[in-house]
């Protein structure tokens, strides 16, 4: 019976384990650079937010239209009248009159406005161009999620080369390590040599342990933003260079910049306020109004004795009105609006220098990261062909072991140099796309 219990208990913690197995298990998604932006744009709660605000904007140009509608209003009224007590000046005798006690009332009123300086319109249009104002802050926030976003892709892609380096030097460390023993065991090396091979490979599992938790947190960081599953492992495409055919000139890149999704802010919001100088200027001229209306009611007490029947008016005409106190309010909201019209211009001025410098530096540090990665090309053959060397002679005896390991280090060192020129290169290159408003 035990027995059985037991068989029992051993299948089910053999199915529980394997349960907890597949729920720990990960998924590697494979992501190029484009996949990357599709997810961030769909996915980005930062960008969900921006996109919210286009709808309301989108809205409002809706409720700014409906002031071209006319205004519409009806009303229905039941009332109870009351005996109406005659009483005479002196207040000596007073008489009862008896009153048709039900009364109802039933009216519309509509109005169309004609003209006022075009200020409905005009308030549309201020509508309008916040509208774009908000799909162009659409765009920079875009512009700037997408590269933050590349930025951590391009950290764990860099992770993931450093993890290659990292792995191929503990594996000839580990070797270069039994060569050392086999030389130790016949005497031909002291216990220094074991210890600093031993040492070196410590290091290098640690430094290989830390970069394994930076996957993890950039990993982490990334499903996040993507609104990808945590247990999804992301792994970088690696076509990732951009083609050489695609690399314009600076002054290309200033001619696209002109369309910065900044710029643009900037310049509508000067536009803003050149609407509203219009609208200001309206609130000075005269309205002109057309209004019609249809009044039913019962009973009418405008006769003597009060007639318990229907009377039924109408009425169309039109309304000029005018704002005196617009005349001496007005002008110091213009010259405000005049102020702010100008510290707008300034503002706009500013960005497009400073994207003009931006994107001048962008290019220059594109270049400089080509010329980099070309010159860590030459470092990494260099330092490899120096290991290769001092190995043989060690080897040899003709080095000892501590040349050895600063020929090994440099290698290292090299190479991880190297895989982060690649990865700095890509970024640079979607950098200079970015200060160009194009990214």
């Amino acid at each position: 019976m035990n027995s059985k219990w037991c068989t029992v208990l051993l299948i089910t913690l053999g199915l529980l384990s394997g349960q907890l197995s597949f729920a720990q298990q990960t998924f590697e998604k494979v992501l190029t650079v484009e996949e990357l932006f599709s997810l961030v744009k769909k996915n980005h709660p930062t960008l969900k937010t921006n996109q919210t605000d286009i709808a309301i904007a989108n809205q409002n140009v809706a409720i700014a239209k409906n002031q071209l509608l006319p205004q519409i209003n009806t009303s229905l009224q039941a009332t109870y009248l009351g005996d109406v007590n005659i009483i005479d000046k002196d207040f000596s005798t007073s008489t009862r009159v008896g009153m048709p006690h039900f009364g109802n009332r039933f009216s519309v009123d509509a109005t169309q406005l004609i003209w006022k300086g075009n200020a409905v319109r005009n308030g549309i249009k201020t509508q309008t161009l916040r509208e774009q104002l908000a799909t162009l802050s659409y765009e920079l926030s875009e512009q700037n999620i997408k590269l933050l976003v590349l930025s951590y892709y391009l950290d764990l892609y860099k992770l993931n080369n450093q993890e290659d380096v990292y792995r191929n030097n503990i594996d000839l460390a580990v070797k270069r390590l039994a060569n050392i023993n086999k030389f130790y065991a016949q005497g031909m090396v002291t216990r220094n040599d074991v210890i600093r091979g031993e040492l070196q490979i410590s290091n290098l599992q640690l430094a290989f342990q830390t970069l394994k938790n930076d996957q993890d947190i950039l990993n982490k960081q990334l499903t996040v933003a993507l609104g990808l599953d945590e247990n999804f492992k992301i792994v970088p495409s690696s076509d990732l260079l951009p083609d050489s055919t695609a690399i314009l000139s600076k002054s290309q890149y200033q001619e696209l910049a002109k369309n910065h999704p900044s710029l643009l802010l900037a310049q509508k919001t000067i536009d803003t306020y050149d609407v509203s100088s219009k609208i200001i200027k309206s609130e000075m001229l005269p309205s002109l109004s057309v209004f019609a209306g249809n009044n039913l009611q019962r009973p009418i007490t405008t006769a003597n004795p009060i007639v318990d029947m229907y009377s039924n008016s109408w009425n169309v005409g039109l309304s000029l009105n005018f704002s005196i106190d617009a005349l001496y309010k007005s002008p110091k909201r213009m010259q405000l609006n005049t102020l702010e019209k100008g510290r707008a211009i300034n503002q706009a001025n500013e960005v497009y220098q400073n994207i003009d410098i931006s994107l001048n530096k962008a290019f220059i540090k594109y270049n400089e990261a080509i010329t980099q990665n070309k010159t860590l090309k030459v470092n990494t053959n260099l330092t490899a062909e120096n290991y290769r060397i001092m190995e043989s002679k060690y080897n040899n005896q003709l080095a000892i072991l501590l040349d050895l390991i600063d020929a090994s280090n440099s290698k290292i060192d090299s190479e991880l140099e190297l895989a982060n020129s690649e990865i700095n290169t890509i970024f640079a290159y979607y950098k200079l796309l970015r200060e160009a408003g194009t990214l």
